[in-house]
């Protein structure tokens, strides 16, 4: 019988070595192995610091490898999915010159050209072939930094996670480049059966096939077993197999070897492995995010804690930035409970469907994303926040010499930080909380607890002169475990950055509270932005739009009116919300200029699938637009005039969809096809103007859930 709690911490590891080798990587990605050496010698700790950097941004190891995943969900978990299928959640996910890729050009970047291929209609997995591409494109690195969360859906079982991986690698590489890929693939579903290298490597041959890859996989074993020391073996390596002698500007062959060679080298040493694979050079976070996602299997928790603490400063945190800007702000808990559900799914394991709250923090030392609050200025050693004991789950806020005048707070991002937007990756996200939405949380204090001690729920806002602060009413603490609500008051339609809890008390108190969980749903009660957002006319891109989502090529303030949405092509959207909004309405005064189709959306997942309501020819419809192909469910005649001012309202609750015009019913829908997601505004080939939006969620539904709660 499997050992289904240990799986799902074997899963959890690798997603948290896989971020831990990112982010020990990332800062010094370009590189050259001599400056690495120079100014660090080896990389065993963070060193955005000192290089100016944030820790956590955007990265294509990361949003790639979690982002393309999802398409497995959107086809059911069927082990039949194809690289068709796979490519088409590139298209629908990826946001052209924006997320995910290295938008380097065709025959330049092989991710970018083989998304143009895709675009133009060439399905996988010929978008990614040597014969479209040639082979020094279809070649690079690609294909095996993008694999880890495929292949750990078949813990054991290398056979099944290659087939899956080759469909996915496929979909932008191929020859050498997708059989590296297969080969981390069943390396890391062995290494949730076996800790000793020696037997991974043997079992994970027989699935080469390039006698390339064989002869580079035989030539790093000798290396590493002739040499003393990981840099010989990195210098004999550059002369075997450095970048010089392949075509292009990533190729997979010396970052595969040197990815073995890391393993190898690192033995039973996690830190000791990433290390190795950052301070190496060529594609320092691919390389180290594929070590750290291997070894984090292989060795689980207690081997990533062996060394010096990587876990704490990262705090599971990540984004995965993609059109699906509500989910972009998340963590490696949430992360690796998609893969379980999935291996479930796809193994028919045995798995409970109701969900944990959002924060649950199910892992041994899991924080998911809470850290001492920088917006909440005390003493340091006022507050720490670290994880519970073995025995106990969540968090704990601990407090010393707390009292009148301090705040002990501990708080989460929910948005994209300022700082985090500096990457080489554009960081387009939406936040993953709104106003008038309820938080609710469970504490845990001590039952002998004798001080005057409180908590408040708070978020960190973007307010009118910068980031602002609001607190819930202090709630007393009895001792125990409790729960505490708060419904957020509106903002005026600003984004919301962090979520969080703090302490305050009226004596001294040295001890701790224990946040058990924390939790919000449901679309907000009512979500409102209006006015004219441009204070000059290089105002663009004010706040207020930067939480919008948009694969628009034009997303910006207008003079006039609020904001203009405008596309050259099929299919341009701008979005906002989240996958926990379900019965909602969204609503608008819309200006329609001259579009061949444009509108609104709902329940939104990714900009490929979601509900339309659009007016183009003269009609009216609603529209299901799922997996690249829309499919009218109703229509009207609905004679637009140029450059007319309309009040449209689109409402969605259970499987019926609502579309107003001036506040006059216009049509109705019944379809099951997606009960959840956000919304937004739909252009084909032209431009609308905006004002006065208005999302508020089904009074009925909304009551039939605190019920439930």
């Amino acid at each position: 019988m499997k050992d289904y709690a240990n799986i799902k911490n074997q899963i959890y590891s690798g997603v948290l070595g896989k971020l831990i080798g990112v982010y020990l990587g990332r800062p010094i990605e370009g590189w050259s192995y001599r400056d690495i050496q120079r100014q660090f010698g080896t990389i065993q700790y963070y060193v955005h610091t000192q290089l100016g950097l944030p820790l956590i941004v955007a990265d294509d190891d990361i949003s790639g490898t979690f982002g393309f995943f999802r398409a497995l969900e959107d086809h059911e978990y069927s082990e039949k999915l194809s690289a068709a299928q796979i490519g088409e959640a590139w298209l629908n996910y990826i946001i052209e010159d924006k997320t995910i890729l290295w938008w380097g050009g065709r025959g330049r970047s092989t991710e970018h050209t083989a998304y143009l291929n895709l675009k133009q209609g060439i399905e996988a997995p010929r978008s990614g072939s040597v014969a479209i591409n040639g082979q020094s494109v279809a070649e690079q690195i690609g294909a095996q930094i993008f694999i880890e969360a495929f292949a750990m859906c078949f813990p054991g079982d290398p056979e099944r996670a290659v087939a899956l991986v080759r469909k996915a690698a496929s979909v932008s590489h191929d020859g050498l480049a997708v059989d590296a890929a297969c080969h981390l693939a069943a390396m890391d579903a062995l290494a949730f059966e076996y800790s000793d290298l020696k037997t991974i490597f043997k079992e994970a041959e027989r699935f080469i096939s390039d006698p390339r890859l064989r002869k580079l996989r035989d030539d790093v074993i000798e290396l590493c077993n002739k040499n003393d020391g990981w840099r010989k073996t990195r210098e004999d390596l550059d002369q075997m197999y450095g970048y010089q002698l392949y075509p292009g500007s990533c190729h997979v062959a010396p970052n595969h070897a040197m990815v073995l060679a890391s393993i190898l080298h690192g033995g039973d040493d996690f830190q000791v492995s990433v290390s190795i694979a950052a301070s190496a050079g060529w594609d320092t976070d691919c390389n180290a995010g594929n070590v750290g996602a291997f070894n984090g299997i292989r060795l689980g928790l207690a081997g990533i804690d062996r060394g010096a603490d990587l876990r704490r400063e990262v705090a599971d945190r990540m984004y995965v930035i993609t059109s699906d800007g509500g989910s972009a702000v998340t963590d490696a808990v949430a992360q690796a409970n998609h893969i379980f559900h999935a291996a479930c799914k796809l193994n028919h394991w045995p798995h409970q469907e109701q969900e944990a709250s959002r924060f649950s923090f199910p892992y041994q030392g899991s924080l998911q994303g809470f850290t001492k609050c920088p917006d909440v200025k005390a003493p340091s050693w006022v507050c720490e926040v670290v994880p519970t004991t073995a025995n106990q789950t969540g968090i704990e806020i601990r407090c010393c010499g707390l009292g009148q005048g301090l705040l002990a707070a501990a708080s989460t991002p929910t948005f994209i930080e300022t700082d985090d937007h500096q990457s080489n990756y554009l960081s387009t996200a939406s936040p993953a909380l709104y106003e008038t939405q309820t938080i609710r949380a469970k504490l845990y204090t001590d039952h002998a607890l004798k001080h005057k001690t409180a908590v408040q729920l708070y978020i960190v806002f973007d307010g009118l002169d910068g980031r602002q602060l609001l607190f819930s009413p202090k709630t007393a603490l009895a001792g125990g475990e409790e729960w505490i609500m708060w419904n957020i008051p509106k903002l005026g339609g600003r984004a919301i950055l962090r979520v969080g809890i703090a302490v305050s008390s009226e004596q001294r108190f040295d001890g701790s509270v224990r946040l058990i969980e924390m939790d919000w749903a449901g679309a907000p009660a009512e979500f409102i932005q209006n006015g004219i957002f441009m204070s000059d006319i290089w105002d663009t891109n004010p706040k207020q739009l930067q939480m919008w989502t948009s694969s628009a090529k034009q997303f910006a303030a207008d003079s006039t009116h609020m904001l203009c949405v405008s596309h050259p092509e099929w299919n341009g959207l701008a979005t906002i919300g989240t996958l926990d909004w379900t019965d909602y309405t969204a609503a608008a005064t819309i200006v329609f200029g001259a579009a061949k189709a444009a509108g609104m959306v709902l329940r939104c997942k990714g900009h490929r699938q979601y509900y339309a309501a659009a007016f183009s020819n003269g009609n009216a419809y609603i529209i299901l637009m799922s997996h690249g192909s829309r499919k009218v469910l109703a229509q009207a005649a609905c004679k637009l005039e140029p450059d007319s001012k309309h009040y449209v309202s689109f409402s969605c609750c259970g499987s019926m969809l609502t579309l107003k015009m001036d506040d006059s019913a216009l049509l109705h829908a019944e379809d099951s096809t997606f009960s959840r997601g956000g919304c937004g505004f739909l252009v084909d080939c032209g431009t609308i103007l905006v004002d006065d939006i208005s999302i508020y969620a089904s009074r009925k539904k909304q009551n039939e859930k605190e019920e439930q709660r």
